[in-house]
């Protein structure tokens, strides 16, 4: 039972993170500090960086696929560390974007507004589900139960892949719309 024991001990923590940061972000998404008198200047330099962190995420996730199929294992984790951390550091900026700005709304007409829109919303879903899948692949490595890391590390990775390149692809859609 011993084998078990770091992926218990991690059980709630990942269930609790999972439901907590969505929500807060859902919150946080709506509240603007100039609402609470700060008088704080849209952060706007903020989605071309957090657009870019999105694409070195996909590159590195890349990467790290490449390194583990080569046997370079401590390679691999050292890169899928650096994504989760590329990946927190999105997090913190694109809610600090959102509490300093108003929503940009997407402006092109035609097939290309439900291609943005299909795009916008399957990548907030899986952004969403792709925290957990993150976190039980990571414990799973932690644990050294390669193969339970490996069986999931196959569904984690394409999605991961998508909100990352997708992250890029919403921004690069929107990018004409913003106010400068």
């Amino acid at each position: 039972m011993e084998d078990n024991s770091l992926e218990q001990k991690f059980s709630k923590f990942i269930i609790i993170v999972s439901i907590v940061i969505p929500v807060v972000v859902a919150i946080l998404f709506g509240v603007k500090l100039k609402d609470f008198g700060y008088n704080v200047e849209p952060l706007s330099f903020l989605p071309a960086i957090y657009a870019t962190t999105n694409g070195l995420t996909a590159i590195i996730l890349v990467a790290s696929v490449i390194a583990i199929k080569n046997g370079k294992r401590k390679l691999h984790e050292q890169l899928m560390t650096s994504a989760i951390a590329l990946s927190v550091a999105f997090l913190v900026m694109y809610v600090a974007y959102h509490m300093t700005a108003d929503s940009t709304k997407f402006g092109g007409e035609g097939a290309i507004r439900y291609v943005y829109f299909f795009l916008l919303i399957t990548h907030i879903i899986l952004s969403i589900a792709i925290i957990p899948l993150v976190m039980i692949t990571y414990v799973r490595a932690l644990a050294a139960k390669f193969d339970k890391h490996k069986k999931i590390a196959k569904i984690t990775f394409p999605i991961w892949l998508y909100v990352a390149v997708t992250g890029v692809v919403v921004y690069l859609m929107i990018s004409p719309y913003y106010v400068q």
